[in-house]
This record gives structure tokens, sequence and C-alpha cells, in this order.
């Protein structure tokens, strides 16, 4: 799924109600497109993750170690990630609240 015009997550949601249950991302936001020269990337995988928690959805992904994750592979390559939970996770040194608020729910 591409950050191609930032309709990524309205995309997401709309395919999740026609019954769509598998989406292709990428850990801290990592590619391009080799069709939109110049393209930002690809969305975060920690990002599809932490939206699918705050709607209740489970996917059995350790959200915390995809976060380590991506943020290891960032630094090997020199780059920031580029996902926005995972930089606040840093930021912070944990979660954002609504993460926790929506597993506590249940």
């Amino acid at each position: 799924m591409s950050t191609l015009f930032q309709s990524s997550f309205s995309i997401l949601i709309v395919t999740l109600q026609c019954g769509v249950s598998v989406v292709d991302s990428s850990v801290a936001g990592l590619g391009g497109c080799p069709y939109a020269r110049g393209a930002s990337g690809n969305v975060a995988t920690e990002e599809i993750v932490y939206m699918l928690k705050g709607l209740g959805i489970e996917t059995g992904i350790d959200l915390e170690k995809l976060i380590r994750v991506g943020t290891f592979v960032s630094s090997v390559l020199g780059r920031l990630t580029a996902s926005k939970v995972g930089m606040a996770t840093e930021n912070k040194g944990t979660l954002p609240f609504s993460y926790y608020s929506s597993i506590s729910a249940r």
C-alpha cells in the first residue's frame, strides 16, 4: 500500500468494509514505488497494525516488537523510521495511550 496522496488509510477502511483481509505494507515504511517517481514510500506496517488495534481488529502481531524491528532496520540503513507510531514510541519510550486503551476495553 503506497502513501501516495496520503489516502492509504481511507482506502484501507474501504477495503476492510469490502471484505479484504490481507494488504501489503512495509516495516518502517521502507521502499518506494517504481511507477511513481519521487513517491514517499509505502505505508508503515506499524501504522496499519496500530490502526487495526484501535478498530478492535486482532492481527496477532506484537506491535512493540514490530516497532523495534522498524527502528533497528532504519538505523542500519542510516535513516529515520517513516512510521509515526514508531517515531512517537522512540520519543516517548512507550506506545501512544490509545493503543493501551483499545486493549483494556476488551
